[in-house]
């Protein structure tokens, strides 16, 4: 009795490693796509994402030589893990040098080469890892695992992985010393307990042993298994948590809400899905069940529960994890409502669709229209029914009569404000709950609903009246509230680039605080040629120049003249910058205009790429090298400009 619970115990933990296995490749791979999609450009995750693709290859391999059904299968798969293998002493030594650097000790040399070496060296064992014997030999299998012994070269692999794991952790020690907030501390003390664990869980210990701990003690061996593979999943995540910080401009709480929901969604449903799979082929071994009957409504049955519970969850759980001030949690909620109640343009057409509907019906006919009145005078917003709306010239003499209250052509209908103009009725859309110092004047005429009555009406009852009243009012109300809105978005269009500019501030001053907050160089960000790039790109207009953080700059903001849009100072800061790229003299297509042409012809006529090539007599991989150099000098140039702008200008004094 006794020996079949244990042997029930022993195959109970061998299914769970296997489960392990198959979620350390998929948290591998699915933090690696992660990280390539949101956080690319950083040092330290661009290192990170080596070691993150090393593991991949390492449990991807293990699981794969576990299900190979042959001997040589079996040895093609471990032997290509090697390449995963020799390349985590690399990456590791990689990611410590760009947390050094990031924290203010940049490499002078030395450190650089080391990990070019490492890296050199991890390919070079790889390579003799699948082409000889000489650092890994036969392969041993059994029914549970897949192993290889060691060649004569695999002692010199283990003393070269020992030296390289502790200058690694050497290093991510002493940039954890130079961090100097309690914040960047913690996560730089996560990442340092993180790597350990990686580096003891990738390394081929079994190698090291005669291979007979399975058989001696196969409870000592799955509970050492199963526990590294936990604790190596769990660093891959915590991991990924800290180098999802580095140089992100975003602020804090987006970086932990975008990654939750990337593990919720993505990992942790995967696990879900897995565990049925490995649970019911348990089952179906050890107890007879039908496996192809039960599995694939565990499968969907999981990823439904788990989809709806992370539905349910994740709010609240976001909330309480992220937020930790009551004040903070009411702003997000105040942002987060904003953007579900958010009255778009086609929003907008639907209501006043139902409005107009509405009214047609109360006076049971067929044909109407709704105006909205703005700075470009009336513009048709709805209209239903076979009769066409006034033209332009019609519909501008309708809203000078409505704003006049009286003129020519234009008779008050009733009392109430109606008016009766040709065949039509004219309900004038007014400004409400105006402010008490704007009491005296008189409401703003927002648009009018316009209502094909005939030449000769029949006065309606006073309920009808009062029902076209309160429609009148209900239209009127949302064109408010959506020119309310569009100020809002004015308002933000100047703010967003701010607020970017001082999160990027922060981002970068959490590792490396003085020289991040005491430089005022503009070219030494290293993201203004993107910013040039998605300004020019955008140069006639577009959310990559509206949104621009280049509007915070001083020099555009001096350029604001009078009511000027800032993005149309922007752009001609952008013009006033290819201007100098421009070299003196009539314009040609030779050599030493090539950028300015480029500039010209790509940007300001938005010409295509091949047709542009065509003109200067240029490839097209050519035009693009040509095109970066060439908005390098634009960005460099409006460096140059913000330089020269006095943080706080002086206004003139007459004497």
């Amino acid at each position: 009795m006794m020996q079949n619970w244990m042997d029930a115990l022993l195959s109970g933990l061998a299914t769970f490693n296997r489960f392990l296995v198959v979620a350390e490749v998929i948290s591998a791979a699915s933090l690696l796509m992660y990280s390539l999609t949101f956080n690319l450009r950083d040092r330290v995750a661009r290192s990170w994402n080596v070691l993150l693709a090393a593991v991949a290859i390492v449990s991807l391999c293990d699981v794969a030589s576990g299900l190979a059904q042959s001997d040589a299968a079996a040895e093609v798969w471990v032997r290509l893990q090697w390449l995963g293998i020799a390349l985590i002493p690399g990456a590791t030594l990689h990611l410590s040098d760009a947390l050094l650097a990031t924290t203010g000790q940049p490499s002078r040399g030395r450190r650089r080469w080391a990990v070019r070496g490492t890296y050199a060296a991890g390919v070079l064992a790889a390579a003799l890892a699948w082409t000889s014997d000489f650092l890994v030999g036969r392969v041993v299998r059994n029914t549970a695992i897949v192993r290889m012994t060691a060649g004569p070269l695999f002692a010199w692999f283990t003393a070269a992985f020992a030296v390289l794991a502790v200058w690694s952790l050497v290093n991510a020690g002493r940039a954890y010393l130079r961090c100097l907030t309690p914040t960047t501390r913690r996560r730089m003390g996560y990442l340092l307990l993180a790597l350990p664990v990686i580096l003891l869980g990738v390394f081929p210990y079994l190698l090291l042993t005669s291979g007979d701990e399975l058989r001696v003690n196969p409870l000592f061996f799955w509970l050492v298994a199963t526990a590294s593979n936990l604790l190596l999943t769990a660093a891959l995540v915590l991991g990924a948590y800290c180098v999802g910080f580095f140089g992100a401009p975003q602020p804090d709480r987006v970086v932990k809400s975008r990654l939750l929901q990337w593990i919720l969604r993505g990992p942790v449903v995967a696990w879900a899905v897995v565990a049925a799979y490995v649970f019911v082929n348990w089952l179906e071994r050890r107890f007879g069940i039908d496996g192809m009957l039960w599995l694939p409504v565990a499968m969907v049955g999981v990823l439904l529960l788990a989809q709806f519970t992370i539905t349910v969850v994740r709010l609240p759980l976001e909330r309480w994890l992220f937020y930790g001030g009551s004040a903070d949690r009411y702003d997000v909620q105040r942002v987060q409502h904003l953007s579900e109640r958010l009255l778009t343009a086609a929003d907008l057409r639907q209501f006043l669709e139902s409005v107009l509907a509405a009214s047609c019906d109360t006076l049971r006919i067929a044909s109407g229209f709704v105006m909205q009145v703005g700075e470009r005078g009336a513009e048709l917003q709805v209209q239903v029914g076979p009769q066409q709306p006034p033209a332009a010239a019609a519909a501008a003499e309708a809203r000078a009569a409505l704003d006049n209250g009286t003129a020519a052509g234009y008779q008050p209908a009733n009392a109430h404000g109606i008016f009766h103009w040709g065949e039509y009725w004219l309900l004038p859309l007014r400004e409400l709950n105006m402010e008490e110092d704007a009491a005296d004047a008189p409401p703003e005429l927002l648009g009018m609903l316009g209502l094909h009555v005939g030449l000769a009406p029949q006065a309606p009852e006073d309920a009808v009246l009062a029902t076209l009243l309160v429609l009148a009012s209900r239209a009127a109300e949302a064109l408010q509230d959506r020119r309310r809105q569009q100020q809002l978005f004015q308002s933000l269009d100047v703010l967003v680039p701010q607020v970017e500019n001082i999160q990027r501030l922060r981002a970068a001053a959490a590792y490396d605080g003085a020289a991040a907050l005491a430089s005022g160089r503009l070219i030494d960000n290293p993201d203004v040629f993107q910013w040039v790039k998605d300004a020019l790109v955008h140069y006639w207009g577009g959310p990559k120049l509206t949104s621009n953080p280049l509007l915070a700059l001083r020099v555009v903001k001096q350029a604001i003249q009078g009511d000027e849009n800032p993005a149309e100072a922007l752009r001609g800061v952008l013009r006033d910058a290819i201007e100098y790229v421009r070299p003196a003299g009539q314009r040609k297509y030779t050599g030493d205009w090539l950028l300015y042409n480029i500039l010209d012809l790509r940007f300001l006529q938005r010409r295509k790429s091949s047709e542009v090539a065509r003109q200067l007599s240029v490839s097209e991989a050519d035009l693009f090298r040509k095109q970066r150099v060439a908005v390098e000098q634009v960005a460099r140039k409006i460096a140059e400009m913000e330089a020269h702008v006095p943080d706080q200008p002086v206004a003139a004094v007459e004497h």
